[in-house]
């Protein structure tokens, strides 16, 4: 007997291939048998008639590293049928750490990744384990990230790294992807993996790709200089041989759209040349990171509490401001796409509660002060615990991206506040939107960049497909009713047409209702890859 059947619905099974209509027999938390299982008994039966019959959503860009562990929080992701998600992004996570280091990023990332409290880890391997022993709703795997390691070594200082610290962060890296690691991740823009140099990148990257890793990474300017940063990624793949992932790719700015498609051609000739180059993206025009962001590079050397007190001096506050007037050699959101379109979305105290969902000159209009110096007195007085929403680009210019074979789905969603709707409509926004409403992709084409190709990119053993012996990770949904209802007015809205989320093999979501039941596992790298390689 089976724990679950699922009977007449339409396989997707994650390869691109056309769908297939056939019964699925699940017994303790595999797919045990895909065929005609009519005379067969089950604990359960589904009947999906009409339905797509497909794998769990594994979404390559999270920050749910701290929150997972708050299913009642965390649901949506499986609500939209996501059963795993790849954390450790942008080279600013929770792991590695040491008693020195973890209160700053507790304070760094507080903003962007939530408070649950104290973190009884330091080491890469201690904090999955920490997951292990958490009630967790679906999968977690993990990517090394590149500041905490050069934060080990040298701190938030704002300069080029030694050969010898350069050794010492690879060390960390080849560590952390011995405890279990997929990959590794860097955030160029973000301190302190901004200050770092492509030696530095190429050196700590031979680690990842010791261990066939791969490097997922937010390219140093995704505006004026997008191609530049690309080439620079593209030739540190090139020079160490990891497998290069690029996040959240875009080209911000009207000015800047003709470099999106030279773009996607470049990360083409990579991929001629024997690079293996794939990028996420997320279905909205708009992105979301954290508040600080928007200030110049120089400001971050020393982490937020430093930050915080050289922002309250009225002379580094009026070099801000020139900056952010003037300056292109670094990612200016305020310069590349203006004030009226940064929106906040959380903020940390009840105090100013009111500004999320209000974009800046609206804010500094009802502060009665310019834009800058509302950034500069929020920022002082939340402790620099705020995110944003930028408005940087149009739906044409990303269906572009989408129709790419070397996209993947990826969400980017951050929790709090008046989040960007991509937390609760990614997903469902690609099934209606993008497949349905608009014939941008078959429905073929994006269970694929949502199962199988994430799948392929993070190496997870018998997941992102539905074949025998695989892992029962499953999301049945109607095809012609699945939608995103959340918006950038209102983004706390559930999507609607996902009739049931399977997660190893138990029953996570029924008919739009999350059950409650916390059956996710942490996906460690698999030491079959090739820990003899010499790089």
């Amino acid at each position: 007997m089976f724990d679950l059947i699922i009977k007449n619905g339409r396989i997707y099974d994650g390869t691109e291939n056309p769908w297939t209509k056939s019964d699925i027999g699940i017994k303790d938390g595999i797919i045990s048998k895909i065929g005609d299982l009519k005379n067969e008994s089950a604990k359960r039966v589904i009947d999906a008639e009409k339905m797509a019959v497909t794998p769990g959503f594994i979404d390559t860009h999270v920050h749910s590293d701290l929150l997972c562990t708050k299913p009642e929080i965390h649901k949506i992701k499986v609500l939209q049928g996501v059963t795993t998600e790849l954390f450790g992004q942008d080279g600013i996570s929770v792991a590695p750490v040491s008693e020195q280091t973890k209160p700053l990023w507790q304070k760094q990332l507080k903003g962007l990744n939530g408070d649950i409290g104290d973190w009884p880890w330091n080491t890469i391997e201690e904090y999955l384990e920490f997951l292990d022993n958490s009630k967790i709703a679906g999968n977690a795997t993990y990517l090394v990230p590149h500041g905490a390691v050069r934060t080990l070594v040298m701190g938030f200082d704002g300069r080029r790294a030694t050969e010898e610290e350069m050794q010492k962060m690879r060390d960390l890296v080849e560590e952390g992807m011995k405890q279990g690691a997929v990959g590794l991740s860097s955030g160029l823009v973000y301190p302190p993996n901004v200050f770092s140099c492509k030696e530095e990148l190429i050196e700590i990257c031979k680690g990842a790709a010791k261990y066939d890793g791969c490097f997922v990474v937010h390219i140093r300017n995704e505006s004026n200089k997008s191609l530049e940063a690309l080439d620079e990624v593209i030739d540190v793949a090139r020079q160490s041989g990891v497998r290069l992932h690029v996040s959240h790719f875009k080209v911000a700015g009207k000015i800047n759209r003709s470099k999106y498609e030279q773009a996607l051609v470049r990360m083409d000739e990579a991929r001629s040349e024997g690079i293996e180059v794939t990028f996420d993206q997320y279905p909205y025009t708009a992105g979301s990171t954290v508040f600080h962001a928007i200030l110049p590079p120089w400001m971050h050397s020393g982490g937020t509490a430093e930050l915080l007190e050289k922002l309250k001096e009225p002379s580094v506050q009026a070099r801000i401001k020139d900056d952010l007037k003037h300056n292109s050699d670094y990612e200016n959101w305020v310069l590349n796409c203006g004030w009226e379109n940064i929106t906040l979305t959380s903020v940390s105290t009840e105090k100013n509660r009111w500004v999320e969902g209000k974009n800046m000159l609206e804010i500094a209009n009802l502060l009665d002060v310019e834009p800058a110096d509302a950034t500069f007195k929020l920022l002082l007085e939340e402790s620099a615990g705020i995110t944003m929403l930028v408005h940087w680009g149009d739906e044409e210019v990303i269906t572009g991206g989408i129709q790419h074979p070397l996209q993947i789905v990826g969400s980017d969603g951050i929790f709090g506040g008046k989040p960007h709707p991509r937390l609760y409509g990614t997903y469902p926004r690609v099934l209606g939107h993008f497949v349905r409403d608009n014939n941008a992709l078959t429905l073929e084409q994006a269970i694929r960049k949502m199962t199988g190709a994430p799948a392929q990119l993070l190496r997870l053993k018998k997941r992102g497909l539905l074949k025998e012996g695989f892992a029962a990770d499953i999301v049945i949904f109607d095809p012609l009713t699945i939608r995103d209802n959340a918006t950038y007015e209102d983004p706390l809205q559930e999507p609607s047409g996902i009739n049931y989320v399977i997660v190893n093999g138990q029953l996570a979501a029924e008919n739009g209702k999350y059950l409650g039941v916390t059956a996710g596992q942490v996906l460690r790298r698999e030491p079959v890859y090739a820990e003899n390689v010499s790089v």
